[in-house]
């Protein structure tokens, strides 16, 4: 293939998988609202918190990129979207020094966050740490020697980082202190962002399987995977009917209407086989997963 400006300009678009990023930011959306309940929001916080994230969502996408190349889950029998380093539009060199370039960026955005919001330097480097643990999943998730993604232990990354860590850190920047009752509403987020992985993760069990990438729908085979797709799907929302219940705070409970959506993406992902039909659902539960977010935070704040 002829590489030219267009076409290398739209393979780098394709590997920062902007659809990714509305998800990435949920976490922090959700740590933002509840501290905003609880009066305690910091504007420069929320900016920052955001602006790191996307450094480390974009990381993260590139690494996978890069780690699927060399270790075969990007081969000619790979049915979903094609990757940038797959396609031979962007050298193996060339996607190191950009993850490299991202790397940078979110250490430098994490540690200025950390400095506005933090002035124990037992927490602060507690979270530096944090920070670290966040970078080193990212770029390990599909690189390295042995990428934990392809021992199937994705699913439990995504639920840390994308629900507890995200959601509790993000709590805590702003208000300095820890409420147990925001676990639930975290755990919530986790599901949900556990379920765009997990249908990822079905539409590609045939490359996956072929290129011994042991994702829990190549372990559990397609029919468990979706039922527990299903799993993920309520039992987030019974978190979010369990914390309005405790708190006795039931505006939140407007984030259901989000819920027909998700059934819709749960049963089409149930009746859907082929990779191709499969894929544009991994960009409908994100989106409902951040919809759900936005009404949460309207109804936990204005209701």
């Amino acid at each position: 293939m002829e590489v030219t400006l267009s076409n290398k300009k739209q393979a780098w678009m394709h590997a920062i998988r902007l659809r990714t990023l509305p998800l990435a930011l949920s976490s922090i959306l959700m740590g933002s609202f509840l501290a905003a309940y609880q009066e305690e929001f910091r504007f420069w916080v929320f900016l920052l918190a955001a602006i790191t994230t996307v450094f480390l969502q974009i990381l993260s996408n590139l690494a996978n990129d890069y780690g699927d190349s060399i270790h075969g889950a990007d081969s000619a029998e790979r049915e979903g979207p094609i990757r940038a380093v797959q396609s031979g539009i962007i050298s193996l060199e060339e996607m190191k020094k950009a993850m490299v370039f991202l790397g940078v960026l979110s250490f430098v955005s994490g540690i200025i966050l950390l400095f506005i919001s933090l002035q124990d330097w037992k927490i602060f480097f507690l979270f530096l740490g944090l920070g670290i643990a966040a970078i080193v999943a990212a770029v390990t998730y599909t690189s390295g020697s042995k990428p934990y993604g392809y021992a199937g232990l994705g699913d439990i990354s995504v639920f840390l980082f994308f629900g507890l860590l995200g959601v509790l850190g993000t709590y805590f920047l702003h208000s300095l202190s820890f409420d147990w009752s925001i676990v639930l509403p975290a755990v919530s987020l986790g599901f949900f962002s556990t379920a765009v992985l997990n249908i990822n993760n079905i539409r590609d069990i045939k490359a996956d399987t072929l290129a011994g990438k042991k994702s829990i729908p190549v372990r559990i085979g397609r029919k468990n995977a979706v039922v527990y797709n299903w799993v993920l799907i309520f039992g987030g929302n019974l978190f979010l009917i369990l914390f309005a219940i405790m708190n006795q705070t039931y505006g939140c409970l407007i984030a259901l209407a989000a819920l027909p959506g998700m059934v819709f993406v749960g049963r089409s992902v149930a009746s859907k086989i082929e990779a191709w039909e499969l894929d544009p659902y991994l960009k409908k539960m994100a989106i409902s997963t951040l919809l759900w977010v936005l009404a949460f935070g309207i109804g936990i704040l204005f209701f």
